[in-house]
């Protein structure tokens, strides 16, 4: 049984959310907040699987929320709800750790595989649309001191752990490739290449193949194409 939490300001979209998960055998919706502060609170209490997290709400919105439930080392996974597929909004949740991120004009079905994928450990946003999303934001990415649009001063410590080919294969997860691709490319059976991807995600410290894209970024192994 998957627990979720719901975060939006908008009272009838929380009730359109309430009623898609009651009707799933699956799923218990564990809470509600019409805030980031109240679901931050919520999530520390009753640690639901996932978040449905809006991103534009008064007070603490859905980023810094997101960011706070991470920084606590929470096992929820949020998922962000967005208007838009390519905004910085969505930029920015991912970097502060969300697990993926939907449109909130999805069909109740993608909304439900995303719920089940994020709460199983997987990442709802494709590889190769995290990239679009870095390619149109990347300028903002933060160097080691805080400022933007710069290269780094220090490399990512996670990146000096990895062999030559975990970090050949952080270059091309952070090119958008999926498992099949990068086993063909590199001459692999798709087992190895899930074994190479779980020691980068574990070296590195990443959450998820979503963080592991961005971190390619920040560690300059990929640039804006």
């Amino acid at each position: 049984m998957t627990t979720v939490l719901i975060a939006d300001d908008q009272p009838l979209q929380r009730m359109g959310f309430r009623m898609l998960l009651e009707s799933q055998e699956d799923m218990t919706l564990v809470g509600e907040a019409s805030g980031g502060a109240e679901a931050v609170r919520l999530i520390a209490r009753l640690h639901p699987d996932v978040v449905l997290m809006d991103v534009r709400m008064p007070g603490l919105d859905g980023i810094e929320a997101t960011r706070r439930i991470v920084a606590a080392g929470s096992r929820t996974r949020v998922l962000i709800l967005t208007t838009f597929d390519l905004d910085e909004y969505a930029y920015a949740a991912l970097r502060a750790g969300a697990s993926g991120f939907l449109v909130k004009d999805a069909l109740p079905e993608e909304l439900l595989s995303g719920i089940r994928a994020v709460a199983s450990g997987d990442a709802v946003v494709a590889p190769s649309l995290t990239r679009r999303l870095l390619d149109a934001y990347a300028h903002r990415l933060p160097t080691t001191n805080g400022t933007e649009g710069t290269t780094p001063d220090e490399p990512h410590p996670g990146i000096a752990l990895l062999t030559d080919r975990e970090r050949e294969i952080l270059t091309v997860i952070g090119q958008g490739w999926t498992n099949a691709e990068i086993a063909t490319r590199f001459h692999l059976a798709e087992s190895t290449v899930k074994t190479h991807v779980g020691r980068v995600l574990s070296k590195t410290g990443s959450r998820d193949r979503v963080q592991a894209v961005i971190l390619a970024y920040e560690a300059k192994l990929v640039r804006p194409s």
